[in-house]
């Protein structure tokens, strides 16, 4: 039975992550192509929540892992596959790090959406910029990269990615805020009844 302890434990935490992160992942997965990648929301939310770096380190291994399967054994194309493929670590981070700061914003503040708000844009945006700056400036794949040649680019790829990562999150909080509200009521119910 579910109570406010299990909806804490870091155990089901990252168990809840691991599958949305797992069934999102670059599409991988026949059947779920339709389902955005959650993996930047599945970062910040992990920042948020779990904090540790052995979490941090754990999700990376698992993104690292679902890739390497969907491109040696799902035949899916390595083409994102660069030494650019290093600078997902510090845009993990950067959602990790936006995470964890607006896990210790959200306490003792009047309006804890606005630093919801602003952590996800800020991170969102250092992130793209590290993954999508890391690959086109030191990925191979364009022949003479420049700033001007990138924020087309920026402009034309962070918004999808900002409202994905917008959209699971948000999901994640109104979930969070559902679950919460009804186990105390659960709980007052139990005691009621006895």
């Amino acid at each position: 039975m579910m109570n406010a302890t299990t909806l804490r434990n870091p155990r089901v935490l990252i168990l809840a992550l691991t599958l949305l992160m797992a069934l999102t992942r670059s599409h991988h997965w026949a059947g779920l192509h339709t389902l955005p990648d959650a993996s930047w929301a599945v970062f910040f939310l992990g920042g948020a929540v779990l904090g540790s770096l052995r979490a941090f380190a754990g999700l990376c291994a698992l993104a690292a892992a679902i890739d390497w399967a969907a491109i040696v054994l799902g035949g899916v194309s390595g083409f994102c596959v660069t030494p650019a493929y290093a600078m997902l670590l510090p845009a993990y981070a950067a959602l990790w790090l936006g995470g964890r700061w607006y896990a210790r914003q959200r306490r003792g503040v009047s309006e804890p959406w606005a630093a919801l708000v602003l952590a996800v844009l800020l991170s969102a945006l250092v992130a793209e910029l590290c993954s999508s700056g890391g690959f086109y400036f030191f990925g191979g794949r364009y022949a003479d990269p420049t700033l001007a040649g990138f924020l087309p680019r920026l402009v034309r790829y962070f918004p999808p990615m900002l409202g994905t990562m917008a959209c699971y999150v948000g999901l994640a909080v109104a979930a969070w805020a559902a679950l919460s509200a009804m186990l105390p009521r659960q709980a007052a119910a139990r005691r009621e009844d006895r």
